[in-house]
């Protein structure tokens, strides 16, 4: 015992040097902050309330992750609330996504959807869903039964080792996975899922020194088995107006590399193609594309004008069916994966709750529904999106960021930061450390099935046997007064408005 009283007494004064040490240091610190805050001329608080001024700044920071965890309802949050990310998490992970209790939706909205059960539900299966055909006028068309699908992200916005896990996820779930306008990278060919080949107006990956068409490296990847169809990137839901952006920090010697771009600088694509200034431009290069490929191409856009599809589609028929692109994905003009001006992400381009079905409406008008399929964008990863999609008929439906969550996302809102602690959107090989692609693979792919197996639930509830057989008259949407109205009526009436400019 005598022994370990020296001891404590020595452990209680280096203790008390730390304290003091601690506390002087302190003192130093207050003095230098209240120097340099009365002499800055920059910040109003921190001028007018030295050294406290400068906790505003800190509880501002915080303030976004104490609202995320602790303040925010399960509905309230913005992009995507918790019961939306919960969800999400549980079907990647392969536990239950059942719910006690009640529904947390407020059911009597605006714009809810609400399906339609029918007296006598179906009895099918979780059978396959049936075949669909891309590109029937094309030497490679492409059939799939995929329903669900991930939506572009490039290699450049998203890091290795998640497109590594999406590839993989892409092949486990048998569903396809665009490349973005990134260009294709190793990771995105490793899991050996389908891909669709996404040409931005910057042409990465298929350009030359000069930024036109590369046409032998075109040539190359159409004859890669694993590439299924090529997509033109006329416009996208974070950024409808204005090309890619890639912030310089993130521009790594690989993805220049890949892009065929200078290392360490912004990569800024134009806002257009500067070879597509027309329709007639446009359906020239999709059929000078699909020549050189002999696969289907089609094109992505957000809509604004709803003027552009009825020029469009009598330019298909003044040019003949086969003109026709093989497909049109139809983004949602609310914001996307990507870095973005502010003023686009919130006020630029139509939502797909409004856009889709009179796009949908347009081209049946025309006849041309059945040779041109729609791909369905914009933050539709819950089973109640993909299967209102569905019902406005919709023929496929692409997700990104509920990928993105199923590879462990938590919204931190630093996508374009290279400092995402998922490691998913940044190219820090410490944060990436953490993302295994083979477990996130799983997830991936258990998202995907899950997704599409409660699509066939609500399918069966709504009295037919698969996901693709629904039809707008298995839905009904909330209207102002809080009483719903069938889908079919209320498109209607919105088309006619359209036509008739109120």
């Amino acid at each position: 015992m005598g022994e370990q009283v020296p001891l404590l007494l020595w452990a209680l004064e280096l203790f008390s040097a730390l304290v003091m040490a601690a506390l002087l240091a302190l003192v130093v610190w207050v003095v230098v902050a209240y120097w340099q805050d009365v002499h800055q001329t920059r910040h109003t608080i921190r001028r007018n309330f030295p050294v406290l001024g400068r906790f505003r700044y800190f509880f501002e920071y915080l303030g976004e992750f104490f609202r995320q965890y602790f303040f925010a309802m399960d509905r309230e949050e913005l992009p995507f609330n918790r019961a939306q990310r919960s969800w999400v998490y549980r079907a990647a992970k392969g536990i239950d996504t059942t719910l006690p209790f009640g529904t947390t939706l407020d059911i009597s909205r605006p714009g809810t959807i609400i399906f339609v059960p029918a007296p006598f539900p179906s009895l099918a299966g979780d059978g396959e869903p049936e075949p669909v055909l891309i590109g029937p006028h094309c030497t490679h068309p492409f059939e799939t039964r995929a329903i669900v699908n991930i939506s572009a992200m490039s290699f450049g916005a998203l890091s290795r080792p998640a497109i590594e896990a999406l590839s993989r996820g892409a092949r486990k779930a048998g569903i396809w996975l665009n490349t973005g306008e990134g260009g294709l990278s190793p990771y995105h060919l490793v899991g050996g899922c389908d891909l669709v080949f996404q040409i931005g107006t910057a042409k990465y990956g298929v350009r030359d020194a000069q930024g036109n068409y590369d046409l032998e490296r075109l040539r190359e990847l159409a004859a890669l088995p694993q590439i299924k169809m090529f997509e033109l990137k006329l416009s996208q839901g974070a950024k409808p107006g204005k090309g890619g952006i890639l912030p310089g920090i993130k521009v790594t010697e690989e993805i220049a590399r890949i892009r065929g771009i200078p290392a360490g600088r912004d990569s800024l694509s134009p806002n257009g193609h500067p070879d597509i200034r027309s329709l007639d431009d446009l359906l020239e290069r999709i059929a000078w594309l699909r020549a050189v490929t002999g696969k289907p191409v089609g094109f992505k856009m957000v809509a604004g004008d709803l003027a552009f599809f009825d020029d469009l589609c009598l330019a298909i028929l003044h040019r003949g069916s086969e003109a026709a692109p093989d497909f049109i994905t139809l983004d949602s003009g609310d914001g996307g994966t990507g870095a973005a001006p502010q003023s686009l992400m919130d006020h630029a381009g139509l939502s797909i709750r409004e856009s889709l079905p009179l796009v949908v409406d347009k081209l049946a008008a025309a006849g041309l529904k059945e040779r041109i399929r729609v791909i369905a964008s914009g933050k539709l990863l819950l089973p109640a999106d993909v299967a209102w999609a569905l019902c406005a008929g919709a023929d496929f439906v692409n997700v990104a960021r509920g990928f993105m969550f199923a590879l462990g996302c938590i919204q931190a809102m630093q996508c374009n930061r290279n400092t995402c602690p998922t490691g998913v959107t940044t190219h820090d090989p410490e944060l990436q450390r953490g993302l295994d692609p083979l477990d996130k693979a799983e997830r991936v792919a258990n998202y995907a099935r899950r997704l599409v197996r409660e699509v066939a639930v609500i399918a069966h509830s709504c009295g037919v046997d698969s996901p693709r057989q629904l039809r707008r008259e298995h839905a009904r949407i909330v209207t102002g007064i809080g009483y719903s109205e069938s889908l079919d009526a209320f498109y209607r009436k919105e088309l006619e408005r359209v036509k008739t400019g109120r």
